[in-house]
Formats: structure tokens, sequence, C-alpha cells
């Protein structure tokens, strides 16, 4: 779970590669940590892929390009996994945690995902890092979600950013070219938290 602190802040409804927190999309367990651990919200709420525009439609069923997380379209038939027969009548939590794609962490439980198309173009140090993950893993999509904590407003600036990491059990922040790694910290000496600043919604 990596916080992605990259030049000015978004300006919209959505964290598009500025102010983001990122993840592994492949890993079955991530929404349910970025939920619990990171955000601190319940386990059931979705999170959304950044993918790079020219891979999209190989994992989306979209038509077109969809830069700012606005459009929700279906995960491609080839991404999807077998549903049990019983899987419509099946509790809420059991349907969300069913591995449904090898997507797990962006698919929602009717197989649809919230979709950000990544630009080299117009977002290009964004698209390096998924690029360079796609090298590394033969996925050119990433978890994106937005740079902050349950009833917290996105952070602003790298201390804000920094706050964030040494509250939560994210493992890594990237402030522009600067990297760092939660374990090698100094001891967080604040005693406040984010709790007692900010109302929970």
């Amino acid at each position: 779970m990596v916080g992605w602190f990259q030049g000015r802040m978004e300006f919209g409804p959505r964290a598009l590669g500025g102010r983001s927190i990122l993840g592994d999309a492949r890993n079955s367990e991530m929404q349910k940590k970025l939920n619990l651990k990171i955000k601190y919200r319940e386990g059931f709420r979705p999170f959304a892929p950044s993918v790079l525009a020219e891979d999209a439609a190989d994992y989306f069923e979209l038509e077109g390009n969809s830069p700012y997380m606005l459009l929700v379209h279906g995960v491609t038939e080839k991404r999807r996994k077998a549903l049990p027969e019983n899987y419509r009548s099946l509790p809420l939590m059991e349907k969300l945690y069913y591995l449904r794609s090898d997507l797990p962490s962006i698919t929602h439980i009717d197989f649809s995902a919230r979709i950000q198309t990544v630009h080299k173009e117009t977002n290009p140090r964004y698209w390096t890092l998924i690029n360079e993950f796609k090298k590394q893993t033969g996925y050119g999509v990433v978890v994106n979600t937005s740079f902050n904590v349950r009833g917290e407003p996105i952070v602003c600036t790298p201390e804000d950013a920094y706050k964030c990491l040494m509250r939560t059990e994210m493992d890594y922040l990237v402030v522009g070219n600067f990297i760092f790694d939660k374990k090698t910290q100094p001891e967080w000496l604040e005693k406040d938290t984010w709790k007692d600043e900010f109302k929970l919604d």
C-alpha cells in the first residue's frame, strides 16, 4: 500500500494520480486491507482501477476513454471467474470476498469497475509508474483511491502525506522522487490521531 504524492492537487471529485493511495489490483486481500488498515471504514467499500489507456480494452468493456474515473463498465469476460450457482443468494460479505476475476480488488460484485484511463500525454509520471508495474507483473492496472482516511480531507502538503503514512498501516510514501519506507522512519511521537481531528461521516 503506497501513498503517491506528485505535483499539484487534483481538481474534481476523484484522485487521479496526484494524491492517491495505490495497491496491487491482483491481490485478493487488497480491498480489505485498504478499507480496514488505511481508510478505517467498512470492508465492503469498493475501489477503482487506474489502467494504462492503451490497455484498457484488455481489462474492461470500455469503448473510448475515462480519464476522470467517472464511468463504470464491466470487467472483460476473459478476466472473470466462474461463479457458484448459489452466488446470487449468498450473503453480501460472502459475495464480496468471492474471487470474481483476476483483478479482485477492483471488481464489484456485479463484475463492474469505475475506471480511470491513464494517458502518457497528460499524466506521464503516473503512466510511467503503471507501465513499470506492467513490466514487472504483466498487468497495466493498479488500485487507486484518494490519499486520505475516513472523515479526513485529501492530503494537500507533503507534511499531510507523511502524517497519513505514520498514522496508518501504509507501507510506503512517494513524494516526488523521494521514497519513505514506513519501517525505517523515526518513531512517531505525536499522540494525536486523525480520529480526534475529523468528524467521521
